[in-house]
């Protein structure tokens, strides 16, 4: 039987991932396509434009950045090809590998940028430029007039690779990024029960829990795509293995979420898949 020609879009998306680059297809009018039928309309609950992830129920992450992946066994899958149909361009996930894009949107933001930032890589996009910089951010909208930072938890259309040497991301844009207040309300804290074992673990001995720390902190940093399911597990084999003795403490969950947090996830995020692991043994 002769396999369908893959589509230009599909066909881009599978040489970026060749190069590590976790990448989603994207709709006209630059929205991501959802890649499950419950979610294609957004009745996950996901935000209108789909451009963050909702409480989406499905067994994986399957739109906006989250689902970014250069798993070229995912891209190809069946339950990928009706995203693919519909998609009219690719996206990738600049936190995923390590950038961040400073989307200029106008003349005037443009000439800010030649004026102000360190020459890096450069795309040309259909109203401004897209400046590339080595190194991760938190991503904010409009942090000055016709300028957006995308880089975790966001996502950038494909333009090609750009031209000029790349520099690292600049104090400016950090200091941009940390003017501007996350959104969202205020996480509430989780509390871990503990049924008993007085802060101490039964299983063998400390070295166990300080060595299911360290593996849980691995697993999550050396996650390339898929981040968002990734955490989700690695919380529910930890609280699995230690939530049930009272050995975990606010320092060893800080850890976790700050390994998370590195890899794009807000802090709201890890508080809820956190909290949704906890449910999910009964805690």
């Amino acid at each position: 039987m002769t396999q369908p020609t893959p589509s230009p879009q599909l066909r881009a998306a599978l040489d970026l991932a060749e190069r590590g680059i976790p990448v989603l297809p994207l709709r006209a009018g630059k929205g991501p396509v959802g890649n499950c039928r419950a979610c294609r309309t957004n009745a996950c609950g996901g935000r209108p434009n789909m451009k963050f992830p909702g409480p989406c129920e499905c067994a994986a992450p399957c739109h906006a950045w989250a689902a970014a992946t250069a798993d070229p066994a995912v891209l190809t899958s069946a339950a990928w090809a009706p995203a693919w149909r519909q998609a009219a361009a690719v996206a990738y996930h600049p936190g995923g590998t390590g950038l961040t894009v400073v989307d200029l949107d106008n003349a005037n933001a443009v000439a800010w940028a030649r004026s102000t930032l360190p020459a890096t890589t450069t795309v040309a996009t259909t109203r401004g430029e897209h400046w590339i910089y080595s190194g991760t951010v938190r991503s904010v909208n409009r942090v000055r007039e016709g300028v957006d930072i995308k880089s975790t938890m966001s996502y950038a259309r494909w333009l090609g690779p750009g031209t000029g040497a790349m520099a690292a991301v600049p104090a400016l844009v950090h200091e941009l990024v940390e003017k501007k207040p996350a959104a969202g309300p205020a996480p509430r804290p989780v509390a871990v029960p503990a049924p008993g074992g007085g802060g101490r673990c039964p299983h063998r001995s400390p070295v166990f829990l300080e060595r299911g720390i360290a593996m849980a902190e691995q697993r999550i940093t050396a996650a390339t795509s898929g981040v968002h399911a990734t955490v989700y597990a690695t919380f529910l084999a930890v609280l699995s293995a230690h939530g049930w003795c009272g050995c975990l403490t606010e320092t060893h969950i800080g850890r976790l979420f700050a390994a998370a947090q590195a890899k794009g996830e807000s802090l709201r995020h890890c508080t809820a898949a956190w909290s949704n692991a906890a449910t999910t043994l009964g805690m």
